[in-house]
């Protein structure tokens, strides 16, 4: 049968005046305090994304890359904004993908998150074709390896970061943190690293307990231990994102200089082409997996 490959990803503004119709995208149609949305403008006006976004382009560099590995079709969908995810699983079905392996650029599930791509493309497709949807990928040995190597060697403590979910989920049996810690503990392992933590970061302003501790009450806990050097893997994106290049770079940044640390973080893995032979090989393993009866 032939196949083809729909990858997901959370979607950004292409530009700055798009940034009100994204954060509405995301909200669902709920009510946006003008304060949170004034915020949200500033921080892409203030790492300069005015008429275009990196991550997109990333994103693009991405999915090009894999399809050049893969040699089959390969179709970006993302789930706030263009090209949307049932954009994406149409242009796959009239491509005359059989089978379409659905892989979203974030490793850990939580129904919070991943299952929502699930959702939108299951009704995209609408049982035209054979689904693969890959759940996780948070223990993929090519994925754990890429980080190994890019924290092995370091005298800096290292701290593990993902995205916050609200805290309720813990009550569901959700396995989003105990991926997130398992993820590192296989990295600080391969990379023979033994001075690390984790702490979750991006947390929205929803009302309700997030999961913590947040990566800057988590750098005020550290540097009270005596820790003087950090160095940030975030292994729960591998972009990027406005929340790598602002809650890292710009917010963690200058929480570490005001308590007197130095902090870096790891290069993303982005469109780096050990990553996409990782992705290319995930795929490769769903398609080998038999057709339901």
């Amino acid at each position: 049968m032939k196949a083809a490959v729909v990858l997901m990803a959370y979607g950004s503004p292409e530009r700055q005046s798009d940034v009100p119709a994204y954060y509405s995208d995301i909200r669902g149609g709920r009510p946006i305090a003008p304060e949170n949305l004034a915020d949200l403008v500033e921080r892409y006006r203030r790492l300069g994304i005015e008429d275009s976004s990196p991550l997109n382009a990333i994103t693009e560099q991405t999915r090009a890359a894999l399809e050049d590995e893969l040699e089959m079709p390969v179709f970006t969908g993302m789930k706030h904004w263009t090209p949307r995810i049932a954009d994406a699983a149409e242009v796959a079905l009239q491509s005359g993908a059989e089978e379409i392996v659905g892989l979203v650029l974030a490793p850990h599930y939580s129904a919070l998150s991943i299952a929502g791509y699930r959702e939108q493309l299951e009704r995209a497709l609408g049982g035209r074709a054979t689904l693969r949807f890959v759940e996780s990928w948070h223990d993929e040995p090519g994925f754990v390896e890429l980080l190994a190597d890019r924290v092995r060697g370091t005298d800096a403590h290292v701290v593990f970061t993902a995205h916050s979910l609200p805290a309720r989920i813990l009550e569901l049996g959700d396995p989003y943190r105990e991926q997130l810690l398992k993820t590192s503990r296989l990295v600080a392992d391969a990379s023979g690293v033994s001075d690390w933590s984790f702490s979750f970061q991006s947390e929205s302003p929803t009302g309700e307990p997030w999961l913590g501790p947040d990566i800057l009450d988590h750098l005020e806990s550290l540097r009270g231990q005596g820790v003087e050097r950090v160095l940030v893997c975030p292994v729960g994106f591998v972009s990027d994102h406005l929340e790598i290049r602002w809650d890292l770079d710009v917010e963690a940044q200058e929480k570490a200089a005001e308590l007197g640390m130095q902090l870096e973080r790891i290069d993303m893995p982005n469109a780096d082409p050990t990553f996409v032979r990782t992705l290319a090989g995930i795929v490769r393993r769903a398609l080998a997996v038999p057709s339901p009866a």
